[in-house]
């Protein structure tokens, strides 16, 4: 005597389809890879080589004031650009008072004019900062030997 199996729904199968959600997945991998690199939180600058650089790893914080100069000579504190170069002082001023580390790094892209770099340096020393740092990259490539 056998049993009868209720309800004679032979062809069902019970397995989850993968396919959906690998496809769902990929679409998500590639929408990450295209935004992330859009969420820098600095202005990239091509930076001033040397031999010889001293690691700033603080510059690399997220709660870090890193000021930018482009070759255009447009100024930037993180991503936000300053219109004007006679709001720059009050601005890090500002986020100096919040700060016990009154640490302020700038870096400057290597094709921008010295007298605004030298401006923006003046500017940024007159809000009481303690230490000031230059961001520059290493020289790649073989030693002169010196």
């Amino acid at each position: 005597m056998s049993m009868a199996t209720g309800g004679g729904d032979k062809g069902s199968i019970a397995d989850i389809n993968v396919t959906p959600m690998v496809d769902i997945m990929l679409v998500l991998l590639i929408i990450f890879m295209v935004v992330t690199p859009l969420l820098q939180k600095n202005v990239s600058v091509d930076l001033a080589k040397t031999k010889n650089p001293r690691e700033m790893r603080e510059a690399d914080r997220d709660d870090a004031i890193v000021v930018g100069i482009t070759r255009d000579n447009k100024i930037y504190i993180g991503s936000d650009q300053i219109a004007i170069k006679d709001n720059l002082g009050p601005k890090v001023k500002d986020l100096l008072a919040a700060k016990p580390d009154k640490t302020v790094y700038i870096k400057s892209d290597r094709r921008a004019r010295y007298g605004d770099v030298v401006d923006v340096v003046d500017i940024v020393r007159a809000t009481g900062v303690d230490t000031l740092g230059l961001l520059t990259t290493r020289v790649e490539g073989s030693d002169s030997g010196q």
